[in-house]
């Protein structure tokens, strides 16, 4: 039994508590051992067995799974993954409290972190998101408590830890510092969090020069940022150099696909030299000769975020193959990636449906999330009552969500699962600009 002032000044939390952790249970029980995500998470899987530095995505989570792997359980890291999700809710409502939120307020701002059935797929799925939004978020509050040398090195350690996990992470950190600056901290805490937060990418870059001649987090940023441009690059317009013209794109402008299309789809050209080089050179050129196109194109992008709904129709093909959705029937693995799968659980690693809780847990998934429309309200309305009712602490967690959501389609184009990470970062914003003045009494 818990004690009876911890229930009466808790007790919003912990009544959201119960669905929150039995959402996740049902999860664990519904889809076992883990979800999989197209060719991403064996990527991962492959990595953690022979960690060397790749060329598109940074090894962070590959070494958080490769420090889980004696346990030879899938869904041991599905479970972690759930009980870092649930920590950081609380985490965000215990500096709300402190910061003079009431129990109903500090509950209210994190029943998204709780309940979202996004954030909750992402969780027991095996990919990068829920450990970069741990992170992501983590970094920002340590920098939200009372300023010292120590806070400051913390939560500059957690943002470079969660850059090596997701590159966007790198914006977040600049984003911090300068938001450091503006609250004039003295030296040593800038120093502080600089110094740490520059170590894991300056390790991790050094590793990757040792291994591969290329000192940087990926190699392949030139080769999203070309993927970007190929909703729209006109070669007539652009006139590439001669060495560039292979990667001009065939298809009419009005005919494209996505950039995921162009990143991931038989369509990347072979061009001889350092293909990454040329396409970020081409990437540069194209945006230079058409920056209308460009931001057109960024616009189209972020209309999505305008939606209700977070993905396509419910439609029974869609639910065959939307990867956002909770599963409707099993998948069984390809040949191709079942040896990767296997070798880290130690047995089979088919993601198995358990009714009925996988169907419980599907029902909710059609209206358990945040919508996006309400996020953008978030972005927007917290950094304007931040100044309004002069709490500057609201506006680095504010600007970091706005960072995390905007910046994906500008660098190589937008997908849903991009924007999951700012909607804790988003929540804790707007409990720090709504929270009662210090000197206001009673919790």
């Amino acid at each position: 039994m818990l004690p009876g002032n911890v229930w009466r000044r808790h007790r919003a939390l912990l009544v959201a508590l119960v669905p929150a952790v039995v959402l996740r249970v049902l999860a664990m029980a519904g889809y076992r051992p883990a979800l999989w995500f197209w060719a991403d998470s064996f990527s991962y899987l492959r990595a953690a067995g022979d960690p060397v530095p790749g060329t598109f995505r940074p090894l962070g989570y590959s070494l958080f799974l490769a420090a889980l792997g004696p346990g030879k359980s899938l869904a041991l890291v599905a479970a972690v993954q759930h009980a870092l999700g649930l920590g950081l809710a609380v985490a965000v409502y215990a500096l709300l409290r402190r910061r003079g939120l009431p129990g109903w307020g500090a509950t209210a701002a994190v029943v998204p972190l709780l309940l979202d059935e996004f954030l909750i797929l992402l969780e027991h799925m095996i990919m990068a998101d829920a450990l970069f939004t741990v992170l992501v978020t983590a970094g920002v509050l340590a920098l939200s408590r009372r300023l010292t040398p120590a806070t400051a090195g913390v939560g500059g350690a957690l943002l470079g830890l969660a850059a090596v996990t997701r590159t966007i992470g790198v914006a977040v950190l600049v984003v911090a510092a300068a938001c450091l600056l503006l609250r004039r901290p003295g030296p040593r805490a800038l120093l502080c969090l600089v110094l740490a937060g520059a170590a894991p990418l300056l390790g991790y870059a050094s590793w990757m020069w040792a291994t591969s001649g290329t000192f940087g987090l990926t190699r392949a940023d030139g080769l999203f940022m070309w993927a970007r441009t190929m909703t729209f690059a006109d070669c007539s317009v652009i006139r590439p150099e001669p060495e560039l013209a292979p990667l001009c794109p065939r298809t009419p402008v009005a005919g494209r696909p996505s950039p995921a299309h162009w990143m991931w789809g038989p369509t990347l050209p072979g061009v001889p030299g350092d293909r990454n080089a040329l396409a970020g050179r081409f990437a540069r050129a194209a945006v230079l000769a058409q920056p209308g196109d460009y931001l057109a194109a960024v616009a189209r992008d972020l209309r999505w975020l305008l939606r209700w709904e977070r993905t396509t129709a419910w439609t029974v093909a869609a639910r065959k193959t939307n990867p956002y959705w909770f599963p409707y029937e099993e998948r069984p693995l390809r040949d191709s990636v079942r040896g990767t799968a296997e070798s880290y659980e130690g047995g089979p690693a088919d993601t198995r449906l358990v009714e009925p809780y996988a169907g419980w847990l599907r029902a909710y998934q059609r209206f358990g999330y945040l919508p996006y429309p309400v996020l953008l309200v978030l972005l927007g309305g917290a950094p304007a009552v931040a100044v309004a009712r002069r709490r500057p602490d609201a506006l680095l967690p504010g600007l970091a969500a706005a960072v995390l959501v905007l910046a994906p389609p500008f660098l190589h184009g937008y997908d849903v699962r991009y924007v999951v990470p700012a909607v804790p970062l988003a929540c804790l914003a707007a409990g720090l600009a709504l929270r009662r003045p210090p000197n206001v009494g009673g919790r």
